[in-house]
């Protein structure tokens, strides 16, 4: 899913963007001649996620940095293990060390919390799902990192599916216009999603064979009722006022999918560092 043409380039700007004209500090301090050797360390619990993209960091800076992981991405880790051993040329290692952390750390504290989530529902069929509310220009970075703690993906950008919201409702007039206008215009192999707030919407949405029906902050036994009446006609999405205390609730209401902005946005990074 990570490319690795696409981690390259990405990994070249935030070095750009880091080191600038250069390290003033570290190419001040450092000979030719020094050498370090390090651990990449973990301070919580957690799932691990981003490994490649932190051998990319130092791949990008130098062909002598070697590294060696013991755990892979996905892999359950806790407080006080040993990730991996790096050493190298004392300015490699330096100049890479905030921008590997910045990916390891906030990749696998998405995948932490999305496995958070998975885990409250592993009762039911429900999958969580991540939004479109991403950090700009590393958006395949936090699907990736939900991806490997274990929940599946929304659309990638506003080209992937037609969603019909409550604005482009305004827009058309009615759902049933929106989603006529849309199926004449729009390719065969994109499917149509259509957010409904109440249950007439619903029942609206279903009559226009939309694929994907997403129940909006809608109470629990509405939901229940919503999913019992499109009967597997189409896709059922829960959103809205999705944390970890109301995600079993609404899996249990026999719902597909669930999608929370909550297990990127507001996932906090997990505690690793690179010990020298």
């Amino acid at each position: 899913m990570l490319s690795k043409f696409y981690v390259k380039e990405h990994v070249t700007q935030a070095l750009k963007e880091d080191i600038g004209f250069g390290d003033i500090t570290t190419e001040n301090l450092a000979g030719e001649n020094d050498y370090l050797k390090g651990e990449l360390n973990t301070r919580s619990e957690g799932v691990l996620c981003g490994c490649d993209v932190f051998k990319t960091v130092y791949e990008t800076l130098s062909d002598n940095v070697k590294i060696k992981f013991y755990f892979k991405d996905g892999d359950k880790i806790k407080k006080g293990d040993k990730i991996a051993d790096i050493e190298g040329s004392a300015k490699d290692l330096l100049m890479g060390e905030r921008v590997s952390l910045n990916y390891i750390q906030r990749m696998s504290g998405i995948a932490t919390e999305t496995r958070k989530y998975q885990d409250v529902i592993a009762p039911y069929k429900a999958k969580i799902v991540d939004t479109r509310k991403t950090t700009p220009n590393f958006r395949a970075f936090e699907k990736y990192s939900v991806k490997i703690g274990g929940g599946a993906l929304h659309r990638f950008n506003l080209a992937d599916c037609a969603m019909i919201k409550d604005n482009h409702i305004r827009l058309a007039g009615s759902i049933t216009a929106a989603v006529k206008k849309l199926r004449e215009n729009i390719s065969h192999a994109h499917k149509i999603e259509v957010e409904c707030d109440t249950f007439e919407q619903v029942k609206e949405a279903l009559e226009c064979r939309a694929d994907i029906i997403m129940l909006d902050n809608m109470p629990v036994d509405t939901m229940k009722k919503a999913v019992e009446y499109i009967n597997h006609r189409a896709i059922v999405e829960a959103s809205g006022n999705v944390n970890l205390q109301t995600v079993n609730s609404i899996a249990s209401t026999g719902v597909d999918i669930i999608s929370s902005s909550a297990i990127v946005a507001k996932a906090p990074t997990l505690d690793i560092a690179l010990d020298m």
